[in-house]
This record gives C-alpha cells, structure tokens and sequence, in this order.
C-alpha cells in the first residue's frame, strides 16, 4: 500500500458480537461483483457484499462458536466449521442449511474445491481427522438438524495436534493441511498418502492460498503465519518453500499480495495491520483502527481490498490500490 491509499478511512462493518475469527472471499461472479463471509465467535457467520461491506444476510444454526468459513467459487454454497461439533454447508441465496455434518470434536477448518459449484467438503478440526465428505451422496438434514454423510477419512492416525486450516488449491487431487503439531502436510486425494511435509516453528495461526487477482484457478502462494515466522510456498509445486520470514512478534495472521509483491500481518500481541514489502522484507506501513488482536486477513478477489477482522468484533476494509475504488469514489 502506498501513502495514498493508506489515507483511505477504511469501512467498518458491524454486526458481530465477539471476536471475528475467519474471513474468506468468494471469487469475482457476475457483473465483477464478490461476497466475502466471516466466521465469528457468536455463532452468527454472516455474508456480506465484497466491495462495499453490507450485511446480506447471516446464517442461523449454530450452537456453539464458528471458527472457519467459507465461499465456494460461485458464492452460492457456504461451508462453516463450528465448536458445537459440527460442518454446515448453506444455501446462500436462501440461508438455508443444505447439509449438517456431525463430527466428534471442534470443527476447526473447512474447505471446498476450486470448482464453481463444488460437490465435495473437506473438514478438520480437534478429533485430528482430515474428512472428505461427498454433497452428492449425503443427505438433507432430518429433523433433528444432522446429515446422513457418506465421507471418508484421509491418513487416519497421522496427525497429532488440532487440523488448523485446509487448503484446496488448483490442482484437485492435492489437498494441503496445516495443524497445531507443527507441520504443514500435502496431501493425493487419488493415493489418500502424504506427498510432502514441512515442519514449522510454532502454533500455526493461519494458512490460506494467496491467487493473483482474477485468476481464482491460478496455483497460487500458500501463505502460513506460525510462531513468529511467515512462510511462503509455491502452490504449484507442493512442499517448496518460496521464502520464510522472520518477525519482531507473535504473527497470527498473514495474506501476500502478489501482484503488488507486498504481504499484510496481524498478530496476537496488538492491534495493528503491518504491511510488508515481499522481497525486501522491509516494513511499509502500519494501519490503525482496530481495538483488539487481528486473528484473520485476506485480500479481495481483484487485489484492491484487504478485510481484516478481529477479537473487537468487526471487519475492516482497507483500500489497497491508489484508485478510486468502491464507497471511496
């Protein structure tokens, strides 16, 4: 972000109650329009209009704190992880619940496939198990709210620490996982075996695919905040690390811009979104507004917003081009 743009005022969006864990942003759809969801801990996700901020609508459901959720590449499905033991898939254009699939721990982590409309959901979470459950084969939830799954699990026993995200990248037959016992793991969905994995230093706190704008199929950077450290792979070529950088703080939250080649953090200690020149590693700007640690960052599907949300309980959008944009017309 350049001097000029960090002058924006960013747009505040409200609605949530307590602190905002996950952002995710829907593809570029109809009319170069995208939604963007947050998952919160009053167990309210919302959808929201991508560009502007506006409340949509939010889904209704939930008993317990929402860690994750997410688009599919049309916007018309949502898929939520939940503390009440449970993945929910929704109907967008409705709110309602297409699918509720019980699981026996905290769901920490949910992911679809890069298609469009896509038929498959991946979840993670505290019971350690990495799930593929197929939305074709499994039923509408009955009346007492849980679906009938057919699903199967990917390397049972493996993992040793809390399924903390899950990647889907362009490649579908390759699934990428980060956990809370350290390690980023690749995954063959055709072998069901491990292709790669990378052994990272600390908690992991984020690990989302970083696409450049308009180009949602694209392989990507997979952007991982762990302990102090960024990391940077080539989503193209599972486990080879780009790059690693090493910060002054606990980083919880991290998202690379690369066209701009400039990365955004949030971390555990303060409220401040730092922005990072990528090759340098030089820090460019800081951007106040916030009340409370930034737990979740992503950039816009055209690379012209970054939304952050945090433990205060709001989401932020920030301008992130020097153009005239959205509401800063």
């Amino acid at each position: 972000m350049t001097s000029e743009a960090s002058k924006a005022v960013p747009l505040t969006c409200h609605g949530h109650s307590r602190p905002v864990t996950h952002l995710s942003f829907s593809s570029v759809v109809d009319d170069d329009q995208y939604y963007l969801v947050s998952a919160c801990k009053d167990n309210n996700p919302m959808l929201r209009d991508g560009i502007t901020g506006d409340w949509i609508g939010t889904f209704m459901g939930h008993k317990g704190a929402v860690w994750q959720a997410r688009l599919s590449g049309d916007a018309s499905l949502a898929a939520t992880g939940s503390a009440d033991f449970s993945a929910k898939v929704w109907n967008t254009y409705t709110g309602e619940t297409l699918h509720t699939f019980q699981h026996a721990h905290i769901v920490r982590s949910v992911a679809f496939p890069t298609q469009a409309r896509p038929q498959f959901l991946a979840t993670g979470g505290a019971e350690k198990k990495l799930r593929i459950f197929d939305l074709n084969r499994s039923s509408s939830p009955d009346a007492t709210g849980s679906t009938s799954d057919a699903s199967y699990e990917i390397g049972p026993g493996v993992y040793g620490g809390t399924i903390k995200s899950i990647i889907w990248g362009s490649d579908f037959n390759i699934l990428a996982t980060a956990s809370d016992d350290r390690k980023i793991r690749w995954w063959d969905l055709r072998s069901r075996t491990p292709i790669r994995g990378y052994e990272i230093e600390g908690l992991v706190g984020s690990c989302e695919l970083n696409t450049p704008p308009f180009e949602s199929n694209a392989p990507g950077v997979l952007s991982v905040a762990a302990g102090k450290t960024v990391y940077f792979f080539d989503g193209a070529d599972p486990g080879r690390l780009i790059k690693s950088v090493k910060l002054p703080y606990e980083v919880v939250s991290v998202a690379l811009h690369g066209e701009q080649r400039k990365f955004v953090t949030g971390g555990s200690g303060d409220t401040w979104v730092r922005a990072y020149d990528f090759d340098d590693e030089k820090e460019l700007d800081i951007y106040k507004g916030h009340h409370g640690p930034i737990w979740s960052v992503a950039f816009s599907p055209d690379g012209k917003l970054c939304a952050t949300g945090s433990e205060d309980g709001t989401i932020k959008l920030w301008k992130f081009t020097n153009t005239s944009y959205g509401l800063w017309r």
